[in-house]
């Protein structure tokens, strides 16, 4: 395995750099978290950067007419394929500095996926990218909670009871995506113990989401980050209120933030302090404030809080590692 760069922690968002690597030029929508995880993504991995974008909302506002807003070297890879963009051009790259055709120094591998590409059509990708462990590159999964780029249908990683295009609710079907949402990164963690770092991650809380970055390129081998990104045009709120969803859904335990690194599961920020007995705020408060859920009723709320009182009450790690079978 080749040497990584040493990317230090920040102590906060004061200590990032000032140098932007993610510009002006690109068409995301106003409020757009995925934009800002971009832009944060970027500017903790710094300027010796590879980027490697899969279909989806980040690949089609960031490419208008022959330009991008990307300063480092960027390259548009096929929807589902961003685990094998990552792990092809950090083995390309290993190879031109072996045969010493280009310099042998640390270069940063990212690539990044939305839900669908990442949580559902690339998800095979992903698995074998986190096999090879001789390989050093990140996977970014920013997590808009739908397949936005296509008009906002429901992915693997939609909530239970979310109002979409395709599953919009009815007079005879009041619910109709009844699937809960996909807990990618606790399945990959527990699937490739060997994979020295698995993270999730919000832009609401930048500097955590930052140096998790800094740490999955710093450790070395494949890795994989999960970032929860608010939507205004497919969750349906004012853009203005972005920042605030995302702090609420950690803080009402519906996203719950961590880490494992080499093996050993650490929560993160304020769900280490509701892991240690800090009250949770009502769902309510996160659900009501997004169009998607204005067909609930109370019902599907009590519903919806006792999924996620489970979760934090009976599974062994919150959000990460579920019950084990039930005695009969």
């Amino acid at each position: 395995m080749t040497t990584t760069q040493q990317l230090v922690p920040l102590r906060g968002v004061k200590q990032s750099p000032l140098e932007e690597l993610f510009t002006s030029g690109h068409r995301t929508c106003q409020g757009c978290e995925s934009a800002l995880v971009m832009k944060l993504m970027i500017k903790a991995a710094g300027p010796r950067t590879i980027v490697l974008g899969s279909t989806g909302c980040m690949y089609v506002a960031n490419t208008t007419y022959y330009s991008t807003p990307w300063v480092v070297p960027w390259m548009h890879t096929q929807l589902g394929s961003s685990g094998s963009a990552a792990l092809g051009t950090a083995a390309g790259l290993k190879a031109l500095m072996r045969k010493a055709k280009m310099k042998d120094e640390p270069i940063n591998v990212i690539a990044f996926c939305g839900d669908g590409g990442g949580a559902d059509m690339g998800l095979s990708a992903i698995s074998a990218a986190l096999t090879h462990n001789e390989y050093n590159l990140l996977i970014l999964l920013y997590d808009n909670e739908s397949y936005a780029n296509t008009d906002i249908q429901v992915s693997g990683s939609s909530p239970w009871g979310a109002n979409s295009t395709f599953s919009p609710p009815g007079t005879l079907h009041r619910i109709m995506n009844r699937r809960w949402k996909k807990n990618t990164a606790g399945m990959l963690a527990a699937g490739h113990p060997q994979a020295r770092y698995i993270a999730t991650g919000c832009a609401s809380y930048a500097t955590d989401m930052m140096n998790k970055v800094r740490k999955a390129l710093t450790i070395g081998g494949p890795t994989f980050m999960h970032t929860l990104d608010p939507c205004p045009k497919g969750w349906d709120y004012d853009p203005m209120y972005s920042h605030e969803l995302g702090v609420l859904a950690v803080q009402t335990g519906i996203w719950v933030q961590y880490e494992v690194e080499d093996g050993k599961i650490t929560l993160n920020g304020p769900s280490k302090v509701l892991a240690r007995g800090k009250k949770r705020l009502p769902v309510e408060e996160y659900l009501k404030r997004q169009g998607r859920f204005a067909h609930f009723t109370p019902e599907d709320v009590a519903y919806f809080q006792s999924q996620i009182d489970e979760m934090w009450e009976k599974w062994w790690i919150p959000g990460v590692v579920p019950p084990g079978p039930q005695d009969p």
